[in-house]
């Protein structure tokens, strides 16, 4: 769990910057960027650093899940987001639906701090309208005997023989389905309705066990294993890495069947009133120091090549944050599914539904 003065901080921060308005001499407000970002995603004293250095105030809207990121957008009024901090696997998605436009990287010297691997990635090939904040891993956050993280099986959740309390599976539905096509030897970005009903049949498995607490954020279920309410949770990399924090008996692993690493990226909405603030934030974010100060506060990997030059060994040796090489040959990054989504969509109705 992050420390409660970091919650409070942060808590403290959102509210000074929606409701204090500086007053300038000819007593206009002061300059703001509107920032669309998921809850406590940000380190609370970077907003204040970058309105001294930058003059911007920043404006958080907060979000839990990628279909309530889309949704708030759609029906958004113009100019009411500069920023967006969103996921990779919807990033193609925004660009189809002109949510985001494309980024003058002219205007952000810092981008040549992305580190190579985080560039030409199939959610935006051409770097054309993404940079990247954060990054990390899906996996399962549980309590009980050490095991070997490697040897961790999708069946600790999914095979009722194996689980031994309460556990909550990811409320999100792509990633959710992803996992379950991982867990049954599929890809995990398949489109064949027979592997998708299959993943749906796993899922509806699991549902079955009276051990199946429910459909939860990975923040939640995190909070849930923590104050022993649940055994497990599928969660990200950062809430495991909290969790362990507040209880070092817990464990987090990527499953031997795979998962999926993500990113989080930077992109800038096509309707931003404030685009030269939009872009200060972006290279803000992107200086080697902030980077750095970034990826500690959350608890999340740095696709930052600048920030990783300056972060102690401790941190860029952690497993949880920096999953080892073996780990990584076992992940993939999830893609646009295109006019595929709608396969998607109706079997997570199924799975919710039944």
């Amino acid at each position: 769990m992050r420390k409660i003065i970091l919650l409070i901080a942060f808590f403290a921060a959102i509210a000074i910057t929606a409701c204090i308005q500086k007053q300038g001499a000819d007593g206009s407000s002061e300059k703001t960027v509107s920032v669309m970002i998921y809850s406590e995603y940000i380190d609370p004293a970077l907003l204040d650093d970058f309105r001294d250095k930058t003059g911007y105030k920043v404006k958080l809207e907060l979000y839990e899940a990628q279909e309530e990121m889309i949704s708030k957008l759609l029906m958004a009024d113009s100019g009411k987001y500069d920023i967006i901090i969103a996921s990779d696997v919807v990033i193609l998605q925004m660009v189809h639906l002109g949510l985001i436009s494309p980024i003058d990287t002219n205007k952000i010297s810092n981008h040549i701090n992305v580190a190579p691997q985080f560039l030409g990635q199939a959610y935006d090939p051409t770097n054309t309208y993404s940079l990247p904040y954060l990054w990390g891993t899906t996996g399962i956050l549980f309590r009980g005997d050490k095991i070997n993280p490697d040897s961790v099986s999708y069946s600790l959740l999914f095979d009722a023989k194996n689980t031994k309390g309460k556990f909550s599976l990811l409320n999100e539905s792509r990633s959710m389905l992803s996992v379950a096509l991982q867990a049954i030897g599929y890809n995990a970005n398949s489109i064949k309705p027979e592997e998708i009903n299959k993943a749906v049949d796993y899922i509806l498995q699991a549902k079955k066990d009276p051990h199946f607490a429910g459909f939860e954020g990975s923040d939640i279920g995190k909070d849930k294993v923590i104050s022993e309410n649940y055994w497990a949770a599928i969660v990200f990399s950062g809430e495991a890495m909290d969790a362990i924090d507040a209880d070092s008996t817990l464990q987090y692993a990527i499953p031997k069947e795979g998962s999926f690493m993500w990113v989080d990226a930077m992109t800038l909405s096509s309707k931003a009133k404030n685009p030269n603030g939009a872009y200060a934030f972006m290279n803000y974010i992107l200086d080697a120091k902030i980077g750095a100060q970034l990826a500690k506060a959350i608890n999340y990997a740095t696709p930052n090549k600048a920030s990783l030059e300056i972060m102690d060994e401790e941190f860029k040796n952690n497993r949880v944050i920096n999953p080892n090489a073996q780990e990584i040959k076992r992940m993939v990054f999830l893609t646009d599914l295109g006019e595929a989504e709608k396969l998607f969509d109706e079997a997570w109705m199924i799975v919710k539904s039944h």
